[in-house]
């Protein structure tokens, strides 16, 4: 296995389940599973232990759950950073979500924990590799109608009478912001905005210290929560 490749820790207390992911991302180049965790406690320890790049979780098993994993994962990463603080996120490990459970009920609990995405385990072979590869560079996974479920979900819960964060933000970087939000890769954002990619990375670091964030899944619930991103 080339030592580029993706590394996952497969979570779910179903083992013919675990087997037949493993065999499915293991048949993919750039994909190995490097474990696999029968219920959210080892799932914890295993990623503290292992750091994979990638942790695809069950939500529904035995003990502390997948929700209360996925936020402990989180929060490791965010420890792990130190004082280096975005820049050390880099190689964090993300969650990925695999689930039966319906997307309108769980997608937000979900990201709101720290997970980098969902997918839902009825379309999880071409899906899964895609998000994987998508969660590990740093990106969110969203299905296309994720934008308007999460904004369903923050109405009613914007901050009242305390500063706009927004304030501190320059034009360019909301710009930055918003097509984050919106899936876009730091390469196609600077198509966009016709600056290069690492300036892009540069916008997105700087926006993240600014709002004290860490994950592009937390810039995609303040871009969603402060009206950046709307529904079609």
């Amino acid at each position: 296995m080339p030592g580029n490749a993706i590394r996952i820790l497969l979570v779910d207390d179903h083992a013919v389940l675990r087997a037949g992911l493993r065999a499915l991302l293991e048949a993919e180049d750039g994909l190995e599973v490097v474990g696999e965790a029968g219920t959210g406690e080892e799932g914890v320890e295993m990623a503290d232990r292992m750091h994979p790049d990638v942790v695809v979780m069950d939500l529904s098993m035995p003990g502390i759950g997948g929700l209360e994993a996925t936020r402990r994962i989180a929060a490791m990463s965010v420890a792990a950073a130190g004082a280096d603080g975005v820049q050390a996120v880099r190689g964090a490990t993300r969650v990925l979500v695999l689930t039966m459970h319906g997307e309108e009920e769980h997608l937000l609990p979900v990201l709101e924990a720290g997970g980098s995405g969902y997918v839902n385990k009825r379309g999880a072979d071409e899906e899964l590799i895609e998000a994987i590869r998508t969660v590990a560079r740093g990106d969110v996974f969203l299905y296309p109608n994720a934008a308007k479920l999460l904004l369903q979900g923050f109405r009613g819960k914007a901050a009242r009478g305390e500063e706009d964060p927004i304030a501190k933000l320059t034009e360019r970087e909301l710009e930055v912001l918003g097509y984050t939000a919106e899936g876009f890769s730091s390469a196609e954002i600077g198509k966009k905005l016709f600056i290069s990619p690492k300036t892009v990375d540069t916008y997105r670091s700087r926006i993240m210290e600014k709002l004290g964030l860490h994950h592009r899944s937390e810039l995609v619930r303040f871009a969603l929560q402060q009206g950046l991103l709307k529904p079609e």
